[in-house]
């Protein structure tokens, strides 16, 4: 079959699975019989394009690249109207995370469920606020919900989990699931202050102008929260995970972690324990001796427990246009396996 896609936010992320789809359709469709057509765009700044045989992702590409608004097969219409009219197979929900109300995303996600599509997404609010909902709601219509770009973008988390991993009880999961945090705290190591390490980070665009959602563990508390619903079954709401970020780490603090030859990390943290679960995200001394303790700079990482093979950690990119896009690709993947 031909998949009909829909892209619902065309920001760097869904740039991103664009130059992904023109780089490797070729070889797609060669290794994996995958055939697609990108049939619906739409974004905020750039507006929504239809064409029921296929845009140009090289034309949208362009258009963003020189900053003017999508010119060709333009509809009138909003995401909602796009995502009801395009007889899309799968709808790819790209649009910018919101941990408060997990709008405008949860909206997108019901009304293609309800449509009988597909939803693949790397936005972290339906899947943090509603994954339960979100996986029932799918269930019901006989599609799929898959989001493994929300926790450490490309780099196998949630597939790892259900994937090779499936059989072993998942105990506990540890991880750096936040690079700014990580670069910050590499920083002060080497001697930076806080400040000084902060103000560096925004230079390279790890941090926003606000750093908040980075820096005082709420991205973090998020994913903490996926983690736990995703691969526990749990049914944690954000406020329910304990959430501390890394402000107040002082450079005696840096200096008091390399006496004890340890180094701080901020971890976000789900355990499995006499039935209950429990959800953390905080600044911990990890042993030099620990895999976590040996991941720099803007890397993510993270620990699995389990009972037939121990720990596994993976270390990847937890952010980029690229490895985002690629999150985006293997979830396509998935369920054209499926079908």
């Amino acid at each position: 079959m031909i998949h009909r896609i829909v892209i619902l936010g065309f920001g760097t992320v869904g740039q991103g699975l664009a130059e992904i789809l023109i780089s490797k359709r070729d070889f797609l469709k060669k290794k994996y019989g995958f055939e697609f057509e990108v049939v619906g765009v739409s974004d905020l700044m750039w507006g929504t394009v239809y064409n029921p045989n296929g845009l140009n992702l090289e034309d949208l590409l362009a258009s963003v690249q020189s900053e003017t608004k999508f010119s060709q097969t333009v509809k009138d219409w909003d995401s909602m109207t796009l995502i009801k009219e395009s007889r899309a197979t799968v709808i790819c929900e790209l649009t910018f995370t919101n941990l408060e109300s997990g709008e405008p995303a949860i909206s997108h996600c019901k009304t293609a469920f309800q449509n009988g599509e597909h939803v693949v997404t790397s936005n972290k609010g339906p899947a943090a606020l509603a994954y339960r909902e979100m996986k029932s709601l799918a269930a019901e219509k006989g599609v799929d919900f898959f989001i493994e770009g929300t926790v450490m973008s490309g780099t196998p988390v949630l597939n790892l989990a259900d994937g090779p991993l499936a059989g072993c009880e998942v105990s506990k999961a540890r991880g750096i699931l936040n690079g700014t945090t990580n670069y910050i705290l590499t920083q002060m190591e080497i001697g930076m202050s806080y400040d000084e390490a902060l103000k560096k980070a925004q230079e390279l665009g790890y941090a926003e102008a606000d750093p908040a959602g980075d820096v005082e563990g709420y991205d973090a508390r998020g994913k903490v929260t996926i983690l736990a619903n995703a691969v526990m079954d749990a049914s944690l709401r954000i406020s329910d995970v304990q959430c501390q970020g890394i402000t107040r780490i002082s450079a005696d603090d840096i200096e008091k972690a390399r006496e004890k030859r340890s180094r701080w990390k901020l971890i976000g943290s789900v355990e499995k324990k006499n039935g209950t679960i429990t959800a953390s995200v905080s600044p911990e001394m990890v042993p030099l001796t620990h895999p976590l303790a040996g991941i720099m700079g803007a890397t993510n990482a993270i620990t699995f427990s389990t009972d037939l093979m121990g720990d596994i950690t993976v270390v990847g990119a937890g952010a980029g246009k690229i490895e985002t896009g690629y999150s985006i690709l293997t979830d396509l993947l998935r369920i054209h396996r499926s079908v």
